[in-house]
């Protein structure tokens, strides 16, 4: 990489919905995180260039209650600011998407500094999602979010709400107005004040392939407010072969030195016969942005398109290149923060990392289409061309009891390269997946191990082909089955919406509620270059 730039995704793998704040000379980038808990991991930055993982946010269930919330539903773009000498953090639970409704509830908690004690969380308003606080000069403080309108004939996204919020009686106060409607799409809004305008900074177009960020200005915070007249500042959707797609969603930075950064998401897509598919999902990624004369903002290298590579701050000079392999032997008594899970956290009922020293334990429990008590911790896939590996000690003595490795999108949609007992036959591995709703298992992929003291599997990405392989030892491996469909494990495949991206990871099922227990000694992605 060339000396004093920045190499995008600054974050790579599912780390949508950006919101970006200096404190002093620390950067904080926070994302969404949907139905995975904890919610919204922080990265910190002293530069724009390093950055290192700070933790999350929503690690408390008092924060974060996701029990049975749909697939992509959840946390949705998180915003943080820092005002009176606290961070605050406002973040959307929603709890019902689709058509026509969206049950959303929008909660506002503040701490000292970001690492916590966070506050209880206030209730804020169910009118929308996408909020965010603009802290005014005078003091006051101001919610924006979206307006949803479930009504037939009426534009679902229905305009921009400014309401003003009372920070003593943690509560909103005065009516809400509606500051901007536009005939295109809009959301994600965030005001910033500049030479005396207002700015306020839209998502547009929808989270897909015609996103984009426009901006529009006013004298006042109430508006009237004007668009810019160029269109939007950073779009892909002109130019389907650029490498950075869906670019959109996105927040501002002011360095010491008087620079200005865009935060904004954006999707590296894998080709297919059936067209692109974004497997990494929505990753996070840094512009330079420049005033213009006339007052606007722009993209400083011009044009709409979001590069690959973009000038640092002042002064700051480039680092080596991200290393993406991983590996965790399970040495910790608890489990380290690059993990999830789903929907709720990992408790000692089904999680341990003591009972055996340096093994993960977990004991099964509902099955992979559950919304409420799954055993499984994922990692989000940073790369398409990887080698995932892990070795279980797994002894079911019924069907109903499985466990091994999984390639994860959502409940509807999945790989499981998993070990279960069959009658006569003991031990069998073989692949069982779940293709937009429909369950299938794979025949071709049946292999008898019960002779086998620990069973090896991997799961290896290449593009779109994803093949998984065993062993018993770690040296020599056995195919199982043919190379399966990577793509699917992304948001542009199916008929639901999905807004998340894959995950990798480990997981145990006992259907018949006895929690069996399944013991992994480590867990390695491995990259290996394209």
């Amino acid at each position: 990489m060339t000396a004093g730039h920045i190499r995008n995704p600054v974050l790579p793998g599912f780390h949508p919905d950006p919101s970006i704040l200096r404190v002093g000379t620390d950067y904080f980038l926070a994302t969404s995180t949907f139905e995975w808990f904890p919610g919204v991991p922080v990265h910190r930055s002293t530069d724009l260039v390093h950055w290192e993982p700070a933790g999350h946010i929503l690690d408390r269930t008092d924060l974060l209650d996701l029990r049975g919330v749909a697939d992509s539903a959840g946390v949705w773009a998180p915003s943080l600011s820092h005002h009176d000498g606290r961070f605050w953090l406002v973040y959307s639970i929603v709890r019902t998407i689709g058509h026509p409704y969206k049950d959303v509830d929008n909660y506002l908690i503040t701490a000292p500094a970001i690492d916590g004690p966070w506050s209880e969380p206030v209730f804020l308003n169910s009118s929308g999602f996408d909020p965010s606080f603009f802290h005014d000069e005078d003091g006051r403080s101001w919610l924006l979010n979206i307006q949803w309108d479930p009504r037939e004939g009426h534009p679902s996204f229905a305009g921009i709400l400014l309401q003003e919020y009372d920070a003593e009686k943690q509560a909103l106060i005065g009516e809400p107005r509606t500051i901007l409607t536009h005939e295109e799409l809009i959301e994600g809004p965030n005001v910033y004040r500049h030479d005396g305008w207002y700015y306020l900074m839209l998502a547009e177009g929808g989270t897909g392939w015609n996103h984009g960020i426009l901006m529009a200005r006013s004298r006042n915070l109430t508006g009237p407010y004007e668009l810019d007249p160029d269109g939007s500042l950073l779009t892909t959707r002109d130019t389907p072969d650029w490498p950075l797609q869906k670019a959109g969603h996105g927040e501002l930075v002011q360095t010491p030195e008087d620079e200005w950064y865009l935060a904004h998401l954006a999707s590296r897509p894998v080709r297919t016969p059936e067209g692109p598919r974004c497997i990494l999902g929505r990753e996070t990624c840094l512009q330079r942005v420049t005033w213009t004369g006339e007052g606007w903002l722009r993209l400083a290298d011009g044009g709409r398109r979001p590069r690959l590579e973009v000038p640092a701050p002042a002064g700051v000079e480039s680092g080596r290149e991200t290393v993406t392999d991983v590996r965790d032997d399970f040495n910790t008594p608890t489990l380290e923060g690059s993990w999830s899970t789903l929907r709720g956290p990992a408790s000692p009922d089904w999680l341990t990392l003591t009972e055996r020293p340096s093994h993960l334990r977990l004991r099964g429990r509902q099955s992979l289409h559950s919304h409420f008590d799954q055993s499984l911790i994922a990692r989000p896939l940073t790369s398409v061309h990887c080698e995932v590996t892990t070795v279980v000690d797994f002894r079911p003595s019924h069907f109903s009891q499985l466990a091994g490795l999984v390639c994860w999108y959502d409940t509807s949609t999945h790989y499981y390269l998993r070990l279960t007992h069959v009658e006569d036959r003991g031990r069998v591995l073989g692949v069982v997946l779940t293709d937009d709703g429909t369950y299938g298992e794979l025949p071709d992929t049946e292999l008898a191990v019960d002779d086998w003291p620990l069973v090896h599997l991997r799961a290896r990405f290449d593009g779109a082909e994803l093949r998984f392989s065993a062993s018993p030892d770690g040296a020599a491996w056995h195919d199982l089955g043919p190379a399966l469909d990577a793509s699917k494990l992304s948001d542009d495949y199916g008929d639901r919406l999905r807004f998340t991206g894959a995950f990798v990871g480990v997981c145990v099922q006992d259907l018949g509620g006895t929690r069996a227990a399944a013991d992994f000694d480590w867990f390695e992605v491995r990259e290996l270059g394209e």
